[in-house]
């Protein structure tokens, strides 16, 4: 079952743990820090710690939510195990089928699904298999793979939003334009009726 967090800060996430669970978390988080490609940024996501290719570096963000930026992976409590998210290895059989391979030469059992692999006690993740597995997907690596993957329809919809985007400064400058055109053609009524009335004055 998934669990939510409401800490807004990993800090704070990892302040709510029990202490074998704390444990856990904090040296997988190191595995992570030690082997992700520099661009990648940690933060909270969905309730989790989170690891994410940034707006300042991918633009676009998650096709599902482009308000969020590219998920690359998670890590997590739940309610009755802990788990690691490797969207960075999803979308890629040929890297994760070489992280299942070197896990399971280890002796060690792996609990995985489509991107997440579940575990009980630290002691049950190689830690150099999965940093190894972190370091060989760079950002740029990731990015060419997640671009061949997004569905066509969320593509359109991707080059839609972005169009929208680039024609919102235009009509803001064009309304800007028409604005100041108005703003000079009321100044002129104003100074031709400000003439009128001063050869009235004159003549009177």
């Amino acid at each position: 079952m998934a669990m939510q967090s409401k800490a807004t800060t990993v800090a704070e996430y990892l302040k709510g743990l029990d202490a074998d669970r704390k444990k856990a978390i904090t040296a997988i988080r190191k595995v992570f820090k030690d082997n992700l490609d520099p661009k990648v940024k940690e933060t909270m996501t969905y309730g989790m710690i989170g690891y994410v290719v940034p707006f300042s570096v991918y633009p676009d963000g998650y096709h599902c939510n482009p308000e969020t930026p590219l998920p690359f992976a998670n890590l997590a409590s739940q309610k009755n195990h802990m788990a690691i998210y490797l969207s960075c290895v999803y979308g890629n059989p040929k890297e994760k089928a070489r992280l299942e391979k070197e896990w399971k030469a280890t002796g060690k059992k792996l609990d995985m699904g489509k991107a997440c692999i579940r575990f009980k006690k630290l002691e049950d993740v190689p830690l150099d298999v999965l940093g190894a597995a972190i370091q060989r997907v760079t950002v740029a690596k990731y990015i060419e793979q997640y671009e061949k993957d997004i569905p066509a329809s969320a593509k359109s919809k991707k080059k839609a939003s972005k169009t929208k985007a680039t024609k919102k400064p235009a009509a803001k400058k064009a309304a800007k334009k028409v604005t100041k055109k108005a703003t000079g053609s009321t100044k002129k009524v104003v100074r031709k009726a400000a003439k009128k009335k001063a050869v009235r004055k004159k003549t009177s």
